[in-house]
């Protein structure tokens, strides 16, 4: 069966960045432009992993995952936490607010994103 992805990011470039990525793994992976929409999405579409950033326009990545894992038909999906903020702190929020990992977007993002959903099961090595 084909893994199912939803990228949460309001960056065009940085969602075709890893859509195209993941989509080369063989996944199949939809786009939410915001948090709101992402919610959405996630209980709609029942993805398989849920990649996220933090910055998101009408509901921060930190609310979001907490929201998302506060539903009941959804808790179990995993939840990647993909951005540019790099330091500790914000790192243990993510992990706090249910993220099963936190990756900065640097220049070994979309291998480190690939082995994460690989670890979690998602994704098969090829």
């Amino acid at each position: 069966m084909m893994p199912h992805i939803l990228i949460v990011e309001d960056s065009r470039t940085q969602a075709l960045r890893f859509q195209l990525e993941l989509q080369r793994c063989g996944a199949r992976v939809d786009v939410a432009r915001d948090g709101v929409q992402g919610l959405e999405y996630a209980r709609a579409l029942h993805p398989s992993a849920i990649v996220l950033d933090i910055d998101l326009p009408g509901m921060d990545g930190y609310t979001l995952c907490r929201r998302l894992k506060q539903a009941p038909d959804i808790s179990n999906v995993p939840i990647i936490m993909l951005t540019h903020r790099e330091d500790a702190r914000s790192a243990q929020t993510g992990l706090e607010s249910g993220a099963d990992d936190y990756i900065p977007k640097d220049e070994f993002a979309e291998q480190n994103l690939i082995e994460s959903l690989r670890a979690l099961g998602v994704l098969q090595r090829m």
